[in-house]
């Protein structure tokens, strides 16, 4: 009868093969870092990987205290340890004891290149971000049509409100020419009536988030009129694509989080202000009501009938007081008229005349009144109270 193993025997025979291995034993391993993850314990588990493979390594606790700069995704590396079997799941690894850099790599060096390059243009400046819609009615999404980012922004735009309509254009998110499938779903969203566009998929590697380190989709974000949420991995990635668009979130829920505005916060705002419009129309009503009252005192305590009466008597005595005024003005003025016609009366030449006066002109006219204007034989006229006389000189008299 055949011998039949187990399958634990079956791991433990072969990871005895590769300890037994010397060439597995002390190995070094120059590779392109992919899928680093640092677990709370302290151990890095990571991929390193070239142009057709890749190659799962951990590195533990013990080992990472001689680590040298903080592992990231694209960096290129050499990579001294051992290979080996974790039985457990029957799958071979190499357990790292060291790691150094070997320069950056070739992606995350474009990556990099393109995000300078971007920046100096102004792509990403935050004068050219448009302002993200506070009540947004549709929301658009690029995304893949299965997977968990469209499922995640649908549970929460349905959680916070459920009036708000999300619509999905399915594009590739990874893979060859997918940036291109983005880029058509921005476009088909800038003929439609949605109010904001989120682009995303879930976390992965430099490799996997490629097609949103894309030049050309990141001028089509920068050129799109609706404004444009990146929703791109996890928090700790970051792409060309977060750069370009109006707001980054950290990830597909926060961007529906951000998007979304809550129907019930909206609601219960709406009731707050309700209470403190009634609180205030209260108040004023009840201050109202006490000046209402208050004049009414006053009113019943100062009756208009009064008061008008009050001022009819005042306007009496002040048109009597007027009257006399008026009728001591004129007595005044007919006394004084009175005397200046007196002093006319002594200044009228009538009067003078009647007093036996007489008026004296020469033949031209004019007054004589002295004797030295007088010439003998001159006719003169003699003007009297009753009428005139011609007179002529015979004599001329001076007085002493």
């Amino acid at each position: 009868m055949e011998e039949v193993s187990t399958v634990s025997q079956v791991n433990m025979y072969i990871k005895n093969m590769f300890v037994r291995d010397y060439a597995l034993r002390q190995l070094r391993v120059k590779g392109e870092i992919s899928n680093c993850k640092y677990h709370s314990s302290g151990h890095i588990y990571f991929t390193i990987k070239d142009q057709s493979s890749q190659l799962s390594c951990v590195m533990f606790a013990t080992y990472t205290r001689g680590l040298a700069f903080r592992m990231k995704e694209g960096q290129s590396v050499i990579v001294s340890g051992n290979i080996s079997v974790y039985e457990r799941d029957g799958k071979y690894q190499m357990y790292a004891m060291s790691v150094t850099q070997d320069g950056v790599g070739k992606l995350y060096e474009e990556y990099e290149k393109l995000k300078k390059r971007l920046l100096a243009e102004g792509l990403f400046d935050d004068s050219k971000k448009k302002k993200i819609p506070r009540f947004a009615q549709k929301i658009g999404v690029v995304t893949a049509q299965t997977g968990a980012v469209i499922q995640d922004i649908r549970n929460v735009s349905n959680r916070r409100n459920p009036y708000v309509q999300i619509i999905l254009y399915p594009a590739k998110v990874q893979g060859k020419d997918a940036h291109q499938t983005i880029i058509k779903g921005l476009q088909y969203f800038e003929k439609t009536d949605v109010d904001i566009v989120i682009i995303g998929r879930g976390g992965g590697s430099i490799e996997d988030l490629w097609a949103f380190n894309q030049e050309e989709l990141a001028y089509a974000i920068a050129a799109c009129t609706k404004p444009v949420i990146s929703a791109v991995g996890h928090e700790t990635d970051t792409t060309i694509a977060d750069y370009a668009a109006d707001l980054r979130a950290p990830t597909p829920s926060a961007a529906a989080e951000l998007a979304v505005f809550s129907y019930r916060d909206y609601e219960i705002a709406l009731q707050e202000y309700r209470y403190t419009l009634n609180r205030y129309m209260e108040n004023v009503l009840q201050i109202k009501r006490l000046q209402l009252k208050q004049y009414e005192t006053v009113l019943s305590h100062a009756s208009p009938k009064d008061l008008i009466a009050q001022r009819r008597l005042f306007l009496a005595e002040c048109a009597d007081r007027m009257t006399y005024l008026i009728e001591q003005k004129i007595l005044s003025a007919k006394h004084q008229l009175a005397l200046y016609a007196e002093e006319l009366k002594g200044l009228s030449p009538l009067q003078k005349l009647q007093d036996g006066y007489s008026y004296v002109e020469n033949a031209q006219g004019k007054n004589v009144n002295q004797v030295k204007n007088l010439t003998k034989g001159e006719i003169l006229t003699v003007k009297m109270t009753d009428g005139q006389a011609k007179v002529s000189v015979e004599e001329i008299i001076y007085s002493d």
